[in-house]
C-alpha cells in the first residue's frame, strides 16, 4: 500500500494515511491541503480526541489552527490493532 505517512499516535499504536485517502480529502476539502503539516502533530498531540459515539473503534483527533481560527479534524479508525486515517476537515468547535 502507498502511504502518505505512518506514525506512532497517541494511543501507542501506529497510524498512517494512505495515498488514496490523501487524495479524497483534497478532493473533497481542499481546503485541508495547507495544514497537512498539522496531521502528525494532532495524531500525536491533539488538542482534543473524542471517540465517536456509534462506532468505537473511530477516534476523532482535534488540533487548533491559529490562523483560520478553526481546528483540523482528523479522523481514524482502528482496524487489527493499527489505525488509518479516513478522512480530514476543519470545523469551528470540538464535536
Amino acid at each position: 500500500m502507498d502511504e502518505v505517512f505512518r506514525i506512532l499516535g497517541r494511543h501507542g499504536k501506529e497510524i498512517y494515511l494512505s495515498k488514496e485517502r490523501w487524495a479524497h480529502i483534497v478532493s473533497e476539502h481542499p481546503e485541508v491541503a495547507p495544514y497537512f503539516p498539522e496531521f502528525e502533530p494532532a495524531l500525536r498531540n491533539p488538542g482534543a480526541v473524542k471517540q465517536f459515539s456509534e462506532d468505537p473503534s473511530i477516534f476523532y483527533f482535534y488540533r487548533f489552527i491559529k490562523p483560520k481560527r478553526r481546528f483540523l479534524l482528523v479522523i481514524v479508525k482502528y482496524l487489527n490493532g493499527e489505525g488509518f486515517v479516513i478522512t480530514a476537515y476543519l470545523v469551528r468547535h470540538i464535536q
